[in-house]
């Protein structure tokens, strides 16, 4: 697969990552544990906000890789 290729696929994962990312992360801050105290909201944003970063690794290591030759 050439690189054009792989960064247009990694693109549209990457955008239905942070989607379905957001979209989690919003929904999982509406428990009762977390909406009813503010420290545990900072905490759980952070953490939530950061999180990301980590499956979209691979996803960019990926698309960054030279093609064959």
């Amino acid at each position: 697969m050439k690189i054009r290729t792989r960064k247009f696929l990694g693109t549209i994962a990457l955008l239905v990552l942070a989607a379905t990312w957001a979209l989690l992360g919003m929904a999982l801050a509406q428990m009762p544990w977390i909406a009813e105290s503010g420290w545990r909201q900072a905490i759980y944003y952070v953490v939530v906000g950061m999180g990301w970063v980590l499956p979209a690794m691979p996803v960019v290591s990926w698309m960054q890789r030279p093609d064959p030759a």
